[in-house]
């Protein structure tokens, strides 16, 4: 006999099937492309408008970088502490905070440069967080084929980097750059 209680529990358990954590995993992963692309599409604008050198501009890449290796290394202990999805969770709202400051402080700041520095530290203790979390989050769930859906998780980067490039370059095409703070804001939404 079915009663109300076992028709709750099928659906439940018809819920559970965790395409929505790979669906959201695929999405981590273009917010891992906008912290990787979308400001140096800006370099020229903060090197004619904040008059930065390009050695500058090349320490905010080994930055970015040097920080997501940093955080990798340190991701383990974080991840105990605060679990998978606390690990994401928070991941995520350091991506979106660092890319809101960087519309924001280097505006602030009387040396834009120390603006962005933060912003980029920031975003990139996040971008650490999801390279680090991911992947192994798809690989825990108890998907059909998990080939597939690690080829595919990978392959939103790629994705993810041409959308960033393409929307961004068309956005700066028809608004200018001075208008960045709201292209900025849109890929913080994400």
């Amino acid at each position: 006999m079915i009663t109300d209680y076992n028709i709750a529990e099928v659906f439940i358990l018809k819920r559970l099937n965790y395409n929505h954590t790979v669906y959201c995993c695929f999405v981590s992963y273009i917010v891992q492309a906008v912290v990787n692309n979308f400001t140096p599409l800006l370099f020229i604008t903060f090197m004619t408008e904040y008059s930065i050198s390009l050695k500058m501009i090349s320490l905010l890449i080994t930055i970015n970088f040097g920080v997501q290796l940093i955080v990798d290394l340190l991701s383990a202990p974080i991840v105990r502490l605060l679990g998978y999805r606390g690990g994401v969770v928070f991941a995520h709202i350091m991506s979106a905070l660092g890319l809101i400051c960087l519309g924001i402080l280097p505006e602030l700041f009387e040396t834009a440069y120390l603006g962005l520095i933060i912003s980029i530290i920031i975003y990139a203790i996040g971008g650490g967080m999801i390279e680090v979390i991911i992947s192994p989050m798809v690989e825990a769930c108890p998907t059909d084929n998990k080939q597939t859906a690690m080829g595919l998780l990978h392959s939103f980067y790629c994705w993810g980097s041409v959308a960033v490039i393409l929307i961004s370059t068309v956005f700066f095409a028809l608004f200018g750059t001075e208008n960045r703070l709201y292209i900025t804001l849109f890929w913080a939404l994400l």
